[in-house]
C-alpha cells in the first residue's frame, strides 16, 4: 500500500466517517403492513441522534479485509451543547498516520470550535478554528509552532465543521428530513460537500445483516476531490455502519466494531 493511499484515509475519517438545508430527497422506508388497529394512531416519530451521546469503534480495512488500524467516534452532550471527538490510528511499514479531531457545537449543531492534531509520518500539524457568529467569521490558528499564522473565513449564522457536520446530517436523516443539500463545510480550509441518497440496502457488519441507507458523499476542496460511500443503519440515530473510499488501487473502508 502506498503512502498516497494512506493519506486518502483522512477524508474518509473526518467525514465518517458524514448538513443543514433539506433537499427534499428522502430515503424511502421499506414497505410494511399496517394493521387496522394501528391505522387510527400516528406512528412514533424517530428521535434522531441520541440525546445521551455515544461511543463507537471502527476497524480500518484495506482491500480484501487486511487490517490497517482503528478509529473511534464519540459524542457527549452537556448543558451548553455538544462535544465530538474522532481519532484514527493507522500504519503501514515505515509510515504512521494519527489524526485526532475535537469539535464543540451548540444545541442546534452549529459549530463553536474545532481542534485538529495530526501526525503523518514525520509531519505534525496542530490547529484550532474558533467560530464567532457576532462578527460572522471563523478564525483558524496554527498551534504547531509558536506565533503560528491566522486565517479568517466568512461564515453564516450556523456554520459546520467537518466533524460536527456528520452528526448534524445523521440527526436530519433520523428525523425523516432526508439527505441535506450541499454546503461549504470548514475543516481547516473550506470544502464543498453534498450528499446523494442511493437507496436502502442490506449490508453485513460483524457477521450480521443490517438494513442501511446508502448515501454517496462528494467532497471537493482547494486541492482535492473525493467520493465516499456511507451506509447509515436505519435506526433512529442513523449509526454509520460502513464508510468506503474507492481508490484506483482498491477500496479502503471503515467498519463498525462497537
Amino acid at each position: 500500500m502506498s503512502k498516497r493511499a494512506v493519506f486518502l484515509c483522512v477524508p474518509l475519517g473526518w467525514l465518517l466517517l458524514a448538513a443543514p438545508a433539506r433537499s427534499g430527497q428522502k430515503p424511502a422506508d421499506p414497505p410494511t403492513a399496517v394493521k387496522p388497529a394501528q391505522a387510527a394512531s400516528a406512528p412514533a416519530k424517530p428521535t434522531g441522534f441520541p440525546d445521551s451521546g455515544e461511543s463507537l469503534s471502527y476497524a480500518l480495512r484495506w482491500l480484501g479485509g487486511a487490517s490497517l488500524g482503528q478509529a473511534h467516534l464519540r459524542a457527549a452532550k452537556s448543558d451548553d451543547g455538544w462535544r465530538f471527538d474522532f481519532s484514527l490510528d493507522a500504519s503501514v511499514p515505515g509510515f504512521a498516520l494519527s489524526d485526532h479531531y475535537r469539535s464543540r457545537a451548540n444545541a442546534g449543531f452549529c459549530s463553536l470550535e474545532l481542534e485538529k492534531e495530526t501526525t503523518h509520518g514525520q509531519r505534525h500539524t496542530h490547529e484550532k478554528t474558533v467560530f464567532d457568529y457576532k462578527t460572522g467569521r471563523a478564525t483558524r490558528t496554527t498551534l504547531a509552532v509558536e506565533g503560528g499564522g491566522h486565517t479568517d473565513i466568512d461564515i453564516d449564522n450556523c456554520a459546520h465543521d467537518g466533524l460536527d457536520y456528520v452528526f448534524y446530517a445523521r440527526r436530519e436523516l433520523g428525523q425523516g428530513h432526508g439527505v441535506p443539500r450541499g454546503e461549504d463545510v470548514l475543516f481547516g480550509a473550506s470544502y464543498a460537500v453534498r450528499m446523494e441518497f442511493a437507496g436502502v440496502q442490506e449490508v453485513t457488519v460483524e457477521g450480521k445483516r443490517r438494513l442501511a441507507d446508502h448515501v454517496i458523499l462528494y467532497v471537493k476542496g482547494p486541492a482535492s476531490d473525493h467520493k465516499l460511500e456511507i451506509f447509515f443503519e436505519r435506526d433512529p440515530a442513523r449509526t454509520p455502519l460502513i464508510i468506503k473510499a474507492p481508490l484506483p488501487v482498491g477500496t479502503l473502508s471503515m467498519e463498525l466494531v462497537r
